[in-house]
């Protein structure tokens, strides 16, 4: 039938996008399609387009003559893992992927479907940017997509994958989103490009080194991770997806566990080293408490002295925080807190329980960090444990010192359960710096000052660098063997599925951001 045919032709076009020399050009650049990339995330056939017949309606800069298949975007919903996902994936062999009133329509629908489905919603990034001829048609077209990710930030998850640039207004959507995954030496995220910093600063930079995959996840924190290909790229989200529930109503799926619930780990026992001062990887700890070892560590190569990410405790998903001793001793700074709030609160939204791993000496002293706010980042920390209501566990494995000890989910903080290891020390300060203080005059008079302060700090030691002080106040719940961690976590989660938490009632908390 020719009304048939002339439908199929059409798809047919719309599929091609550019055109066979600029899809040519697109894998040239090492880059994959638009379509390519959905096929990679979705189930095998499972992805169904819509609005491919969308057109722009731009009368300016010789736009009526400019063709523009699909808009510059693919977007629809499909399957991964057999689970419903909306996606948006910008397609750079058109019009090199600039945002138009549109397209943008295209991706706010997408969005507004994802909301109304309760299913998460994927952003593929790989935009010129606005589309200049469409001038503050373009522009409204970011502020409607902005709104929209606000709007549906702790509704449904939001992850933008870059797979391209992404500059100017357009970086703005994935920041709001909830992770944002790039691949090194193809995406690039950044404000203003090199040739307008050079002009503006004088400052000679490259496009890598200003706004590519390892500068944002590894100095700036605005990548959540960062891989060599896009095939790892979304291989790993697919593995996040199976963490997280499809909205705020849901739980994580649960999978099947067949690691034994009361495992005992003798290892737990060897991995904290007997000198406080001496550190360790808490990642170690983690995978020998967690399901099968398996641990999704996320923001891994950002504020390396605390440790966030995903696991599953008896088939369940947990989030998990933990001071990591390996870097900075584990201490908190700007930083680290803000990594640490923006998890927790994550987490939150989505109905995931809390299980810290404490061993922190304190907030990172420093002119530094004082200048740059540590007080008002690390109040982020406080504020976010305090305000979330979800099953929140603390193990405190060894050092929690001071302000950064009621930081880490503490029992003053709302924390459900606490446990603590025989090697916990919970006081206001080290022993060494206390004993200075407290023991001062008594040093300075002593015969032998030296002796005198040794014997002090074992004294203080004795007396409060232990558990047992917070525990006979109902600090810590019990003070644990750390070969049976596992199943005292597991059993708390089971008792804790059931929590109700409520709160007063107000618009919405006023976060110190």
């Amino acid at each position: 039938m020719e009304k048939i045919e002339e439908l199929q032709q059409i798809r047919r076009t719309i599929e091609q996008g550019g055109g066979a020399d600029k899809i040519k050009k697109q894998h040239e650049s090492g880059k994959k399609t638009a379509r390519e990339r959905l096929a990679m995330l979705f189930d095998e056939g499972s992805f169904v387009e819509i609005d491919a017949f969308v057109k722009h309606r731009c009368n300016e800069f010789n736009m009526p003559k400019t063709e523009a298949p699909g808009e510059g975007v693919v977007t629809g919903y499909g399957t991964v893992d057999g689970r419903l996902v909306y996606a948006y994936a910008q397609d750079f062999t058109v019009i090199g992927g600039s945002l138009g009133e549109m397209q943008a329509a295209k991706i706010c629908k997408v969005m507004d479907m994802a909301t109304k489905m309760g299913a998460p919603i994927i952003g593929i990034n790989d935009s010129g940017g606005a589309r200049i001829q469409e001038g503050i048609d373009a522009l409204k077209g970011f502020g409607d997509i902005f709104f929209r990710n606000t709007q549906t930030s702790g509704v449904v998850p939001q992850i933008s994958i870059v797979l391209g640039p992404c500059a100017g207004g357009a970086v703005y959507s994935p920041a709001i989103c909830d992770f944002i995954f790039m691949v090194d030496k193809t995406s690039q995220m950044f404000i203003t490009g090199p040739s307008v910093v050079k002009s503006v600063t004088g400052e000679d930079v490259s496009f890598e080194e200003l706004g590519g995959a390892q500068t944002h996840a590894v100095k700036s924190g605005v990548a959540s991770k960062a891989f060599a290909t896009e095939e790892d790229c979304f291989e790993q989200v697919k593995l996040l997806l199976s963490f997280l529930p499809s909205n705020n109503l849901e739980t994580a799926p649960i999978y099947d566990c067949e690691d034994d619930l009361n495992r005992l780990s003798d290892k737990l026992s060897e991995i904290v080293p007997v000198d406080v001062n001496k550190g360790y990887d808490m990642r170690d700890v983690i995978k020998e408490i967690v399901d099968d070892g398996e641990f999704f560590e996320m923001f891994d190569k950002f504020a390396k002295n605390i440790v966030t990410g995903f696991a599953r405790m008896n088939g369940s998903t947990i989030g998990i925080i933990a001071n990591q001793p390996k870097f900075m001793a584990g201490s908190l700074d700007c930083d680290s807190s803000d990594k640490g709030a923006r998890f927790v609160r994550f987490c939150d939204c989505f109905n995931i329980p809390l299980v810290t791993f404490t061993d922190v000496p304190g907030y990172l002293p420093g002119v530094n960090q004082e200048h740059n706010g540590v007080i008002r980042h690390g109040a982020k920390l406080l504020f976010a444990f305090s305000e979330a209501t979800v099953p929140k566990i603390n193990v405190i494995v060894r050092k929690a010192y001071g302000g950064a000890y009621i930081a880490m989910n503490s029992k003053h903080l709302g924390a459900d359960m606490v446990f603590a290891w025989p090697t916990a020390e919970i006081a206001v300060m080290g022993p060494s710096g206390a004993a200075n203080i407290i023991f001062k005059r008594d040093i300075k008079n002593a015969e032998d000052p030296v002796l005198a302060r040794q014997e002090k700090i074992q004294e203080y030691t004795e007396k409060f660098a232990n558990p047992y002080v917070a525990a006979s106040r109902g600090y810590v719940d019990d003070v644990i063997e750390p070969d049976s961690t596992r199943p005292r976590i597991i059993s708390a989660l089971e008792m804790l599925a059931s929590k109700r938490d409520t709160r007063p009632a107000k618009k919405h908390g006023n976060i110190p951001l």
